[in-house]
């Protein structure tokens, strides 16, 4: 896994460059639950378990430093429950099986990754306009 995230984090500050900031959840404590777990194989099982988010993190930081650019970590609480138009948040509204985000309001749907991609780009956009700890809360 150290081999990927040199590649994956040196990829992203030499496509975006100086000046970027990377937005990234703060995954600190973030556990797999069993059921995830138990849909995978042996192998699946072991590489959920051991990818390695705060190495990805120290070697995205250090790299983005060194390239003129930053990485801000936001709160990773209701990025894939909350629809980035609206705002509203449901668990519900997001199956992991399909990997689909459906708004029981608006009827927006998508890919439950680009959902959750869309609302930590909201949170770091939020964090550049002077939101020093940008999260979403329930309503």
């Amino acid at each position: 896994m150290t081999d990927v995230n040199h590649q994956k984090s040196k990829a992203f500050v030499l496509k975006y460059g100086a000046g970027t900031l990377f937005v990234i959840e703060d995954l600190a404590g973030v556990s797999f639950s069993e059921e995830l777990l138990n849909r995978r194989n042996a192998k699946g099982r072991n590489e959920l378990r051991s990818w390695a988010f705060y190495q990805f993190e120290q070697f995205l930081s250090y790299k983005a430093q060194a390239a003129g650019s930053a990485v801000v970590k936001v709160d990773a609480a209701y990025t894939s429950q909350r629809y980035p138009k609206c705002g509203r948040i449901r668990k519900a509204n997001r199956s992991h099986e399909k990997h689909e985000y459906r708004c029981d309001v608006c009827h927006y749907r998508s890919n439950d990754d680009r959902v959750g991609a869309m609302n930590i780009y909201e949170l770091g956009r939020r964090y550049a306009a002077g939101e020093p700890d940008p999260g979403f809360k329930r309503r």
